[in-house]
Order: structure tokens, then sequence, then C-alpha cells
């Protein structure tokens, strides 16, 4: 039985464990903060590393940025990634095999494997979190295009209001689908909106309104917290119903922290009454908050 040591790096936290090729955890899960420099990151890892390597047969990276055609380096990371992150040499970190995969990527392979989309062949995890990542599954194979930068649909553009994403273009899916995005939607409507003057939060500033308070005052019945919630699932399912025409999948897996607040039949009846492809399935991911170790773990028993 083959054994991987999984690293999921983030931008404020890395986590690992032992993945055997079932994607079954042999270790307990290690936590540590994300130094903030390359050299303090680099060191980390092979801490980390060196702790496990003699345990197993591989070293696999589910990473935030875009990973190289090869699998052994990121080609661009995110800004939350310490400066010189793309230019980290990965094999170097250990003498076994090392693999590198985006996280989101590497999501879609574990509910394609073991999660929510098993024995669906064409699916697409879409994961909502503090920003937009997809996985695209392709009649049974990870897509990844010419470079390894495929499935980008963060950055997809949908009709919108003029709004600037983090990556500074206008009116990117990510800019209204995302966490981020409900908080700009939630200061929008406090802005031009009567409705805000009769809110629960009437009493804050329109920059001063989150996610959390929108989540809350969905509880509470608020009206304007119900406006801001139901732009965000339109905003949403646009992006859904584009990426459905385009790839006609079986399902969409849903995962990331805002994925626990919406009605996924809902959304689905929405997609499937504008879409002119076959119906298609909206569910919630099964892999759970380690999707990202478990299908870098899968993806490096299978290239080696």
């Amino acid at each position: 039985m083959k054994k991987v040591l999984a690293i999921d790096v983030g931008g404020t936290k890395l986590i690992h464990a032992i993945i055997n090729e079932k994607g079954e955890f042999l270790s307990e899960v290690g936590k540590t903060s994300t130094p903030k420099n390359i050299s303090e990151l680099e060191k980390t890892f092979k801490e980390v590393i060196t702790k496990y390597e003699n345990e197993v047969d591989y070293i696999a990276f589910a990473t935030a940025g875009a990973v190289n055609i090869t699998n052994t380096k990121v080609d661009s990371s995110t800004p939350n990634m310490p400066a010189g992150y793309n230019s980290l040499d990965f094999a170097q970190l250990s003498k076994k095999p090392v693999y590198v995969e985006n996280d989101a990527n590497a999501a879609a392979w574990a509910e394609y494997k073991v999660g929510a989309a098993i024995g669906e062949n064409n699916n697409i995890t879409i994961t909502l979190g503090t920003g937009v990542g997809g996985g695209f599954i392709v009649d049974g194979r990870l897509l990844r295009g010419k470079s390894g930068r495929g499935g980008e649909v963060g950055s997809m553009k949908i009709q919108g209001r003029g709004r600037t994403c983090t990556c500074h273009r206008k009116d990117c899916f990510e800019s209204y689908a995302s966490g981020v995005g409900l908080k700009k939607t939630a200061e929008e409507i406090a802005q031009t909106d009567e409705i805000f003057k009769q809110s629960i939060y009437k009493s804050k500033t329109a920059n001063e309104i989150t996610t959390y308070d929108i989540i809350a005052g969905l509880k509470e019945n608020d009206e304007y917290s119900k406006k801001v919630f139901n732009i965000w699932k339109e905003d949403l399912t646009v992006g859904l119903i584009n990426i459905t025409n385009i790839f006609d999948p079986e399902s969409i897996i849903i995962s990331g922290g805002m994925g626990e607040f919406i009605n996924t039949k809902e959304i689905e009846n929405a997609i499937n009454s504008e879409i002119v492809v076959s119906p298609v399935k909206v569910k919630l991911a099964k892999a759970g908050n380690y999707a990202g170790m478990i299908g870098a773990a899968l993806l490096a028993c299978e290239k080696f």
C-alpha cells in the first residue's frame, strides 16, 4: 500500500498528514501557521518532510497558485503567499518523489475519487471561500490545459456591475460569488438602497458589514440581509449556468465555507431552468476540509 505525505499550503496555515492510495488517513493531521517569508516557508517544509520522509513513498503538495504542467513548481502564486514562492524548487525538498498540484484541482480529484462525484466522469468542483476556485473532471481526467493553469473559473468574466476583482480586472466571477463578493454586495446595497435604513445593521457603516453579519441577518429575517444574499445567489447562479453550458457536467460539487449557506436544490433548479444542455445535479462536497490533501495524495500515487 502506497503512502504519501500530503501537505496543503494556504496563505494562513499549513496542514499535513500521511494518506494512503485509497485516500485514508494514516496519521493525525498536523497544523502550523504559514510563514510570511520564503526562507522560513522552505525551512518549515523541510522540517515537516524530514519528520515523515522515511515512512512514505511520495510527497504531495496541494497549494494555492497556478502549478506548471509537469507538477513540479508553482508558476504564479497568489497575493497571500510569500514573495518568491513561484521560484521554490519543490523537488529539492525531499529525496522522495515530489508532486505539486493546485489546491482546487486536488480537491476536485478527491471529490471524484472518494467524495460526492464518485462514478461521475464529468463533474466540476467549485470552491466558494474568500475567493472562488474550480476543478474540472472531463471524461475521467483532470482538466489542466496546455500549461497546467486550466480551470481558473474565478477569473471568468460575468455580466456585472463594474466591480474590481482582487486581480485588478473588472467583473470576475470571484468578485461576485466569493465571500469577499458577498461583503462587497452588502456594502453596495447599504450605500444605495433605502432597505438598509430599516436593517438590524443600520447603526453600522457600509464597510463595517461582514459576511457573518449577512448570514446572521438571514436567521433574524432581516430584509436587507435577505436582499444581499439573494443578489449573491443570483450572481453565483449566472456563473454556474455559463460553466454548465460549456462543459455539460453530470454534477457541480460545491465546497468551501460559503457552500454550507446555500440550498443546493434551489440552485440546481435555477441552473436547469436556463441551460441548453442536459440537466445537472448540484451537490455539497463530501471529501471535507482535507480534500486538497486527499486529492494531491491520490494524484501522486497515480503519477508515480
